[in-house]
């Protein structure tokens, strides 16, 4: 699907992206198109779907109107992008657009801040079919930046900022070293999302989202997105095709009205995090608040210069022992305790970073609670994390 002219307000671009008449026949948004087979009036009908299976209704596995919109939509985010791919869930679209352009012999730079299911897959598959993992830290400066890529170097994954330990990337710096080389870069951007961070934009060749959380945005559907620049774009597509790759229509639907209201669910994220971020700076037993958005965070400055906003994400240490960190969560009334963010409630999980790292340390003097604020009233999340760090 083709991406905008890049004129449009993003969110103008969120209301009416995806939104062609043949695909909504006078409907505010498209259907729910649910088929397998798809039947033709010839053969010659037939053979003609089959040299456009990409373009036409062809078979339930390519898709429909109401994948079609969701796709074109995400795609007009990222000006500059050729076009999106759909998948079963966030990690599926980051391993599949893995798979789709490294091959055995090839070297994989991966963040060392990474989302765990990425690293699994990269430390288990790819090392079975002879794809070479380096992990780099994520604060890399862009002075070192050259150091990092060796004669092998095919992909450069970056998260930015981390979803556990919130690292900002010097995006641009390492896409511009990766050019010259030759070397793909990736970048999964559910944090930020296009809104906050239009990573095309910003060099990066592949920009995927875990569509679950802040497009989604209510706790109901897991769904994944690779959106890429021309070439790339038609071998990840190409290679979900290979794998039998589909995503429901009925999923599809709910992230393509979720992704309406986005901009505003994503600025009230980002303005109560800030706040509880704010008061949680003034308490005695935090010891740190890590949230790329405070001044006098590592990764400030970065996020200030390349980022539109923050999202609702972010952490804070605790003082004292993992039982002091449990007792407090427990207690917690208006925050869930699970996996996953970016819906509409405010959830609080207990991390432990330092166990996934490889290529740099990760310490911290208490233990860290990882915070997703949702959109209730920010004075009541306030005074549930107060009488929480009591029992504490």
């Amino acid at each position: 699907m083709s991406g905008s002219d890049g004129k449009k307000g993003d969110a103008t671009r969120l209301v009416e992206a995806g939104r062609r008449k043949e695909w909504t026949q006078g409907l505010v948004s498209p259907a729910v198109w649910r088929a397998s087979t798809v039947l033709f009036d010839n053969v010659a009908a037939l053979r003609d779907a089959v040299r456009h299976a990409d373009d036409v209704l062809y078979y339930g596995r390519r898709g429909g109107p109401t994948q079609w919109a969701l796709a074109e939509a995400l795609t007009e985010l990222e000006p500059g992008a050729a076009g999106t791919t759909l998948h079963a869930s966030g990690a599926a679209a980051i391993t599949t657009a893995l798979q789709a352009v490294l091959e055995p012999g090839d070297e994989l730079l991966m963040t060392d801040s990474t989302y765990e299911p990425t690293r699994a897959f990269c430390d288990t598959l790819l090392s079975r079919i002879g794809v070479t993992t380096r992990y780099y830290d994520p604060c890399v400066r862009a002075a070192d930046i050259d150091a990092l890529f060796g004669e092998r170097t095919k992909v450069i994954f970056m998260e930015s900022p981390g979803s556990l330990t919130f690292e900002v990337q010097d995006v641009p710096a390492i896409c511009t070293a990766a050019k010259a080389r030759g070397v793909i870069t990736m970048i999964d951007n559910t944090w930020a999302t296009p809104l906050l961070f239009p990573a095309i934009g910003k060099g990066v060749d592949i920009s995927i989202l875990a569509c679950t959380k802040y497009v989604a945005g209510h706790s109901d559907v897991m769904l994944g997105s690779c959106t890429a620049v021309a070439g790339l774009f038609e071998t990840i597509r190409k290679t979900a095709q290979i794998m039998g790759q589909a995503v429901s229509p009925d999923d599809a639907f709910l992230v393509s009205r979720g992704l309406r209201t986005m901009g505003v669910r994503l600025k009230q994220h980002g303005e109560a995090g800030l706040e509880v971020a704010r008061w949680l700076q003034r308490q005695p037993r935090v010891l740190k608040v890590i949230h790329p958005g405070l001044p006098g965070d590592a990764g400030h400055e970065l996020w200030r210069r390349d980022f539109r906003g923050a999202s609702g994400l972010f952490a804070f240490i605790l003082d004292g022992d993992d039982a002091a960190r449990v007792r407090m969560v427990d207690a917690l009334e208006h925050f869930g305790i699970g996996f996953s963010w970016g819906g509409f409630e405010s959830l609080a999980l207990p991390i432990d970073p330092e166990r996934t790292r490889t290529a740099t340390s990760w310490s911290a003097p208490g233990k860290v609670v990882r915070l997703q604020i949702g959109l209730e009233d920010p004075a009541d999340l306030i005074a549930d994390l107060e009488q929480a760090l009591r029992t504490h």
